[in-house]
């Protein structure tokens, strides 16, 4: 049976997108050499955050849409053997949009 996981307030969880580990020229990079990815799929997200008065101020990102955030952004976790970023709204940089 695996777990769900449904983000809090304005929390969106995202599925890191991995780069490519091989070079244009053929050369693979060893694990060691690669950096955190900072682009991801957004799989959930909260209902938002609750203003002074407790109404809710809606996400301005979906689930499907790719998102850009900060190298050592949110809380890494661990579910059903993935890897996953529980991060807050305000952290994320972009929506990454495809041409």
């Amino acid at each position: 049976m695996g777990l769900k996981l449904r983000p809090l307030g304005d929390r969106v969880l995202v599925k890191p997108i991995e780069r490519e580990t091989q070079l244009p020229s053929g050369l693979v990079l060893p694990e060691t050499a690669k950096d955190k990815p900072q682009i991801g799929e957004v799989l959930a997200v909260g209902p938002g955050a609750r203003t002074e008065d407790g109404k809710r101020i809606p996400l301005d990102v979906q689930v499907g849409q790719k998102v850009a955030f900060p190298k050592y952004a949110g809380t890494e976790i661990k579910l059903n053997g993935d890897e996953y970023l529980l991060i807050q709204e305000r952290d994320l940089l972009a929506v990454v949009e495809e041409e």
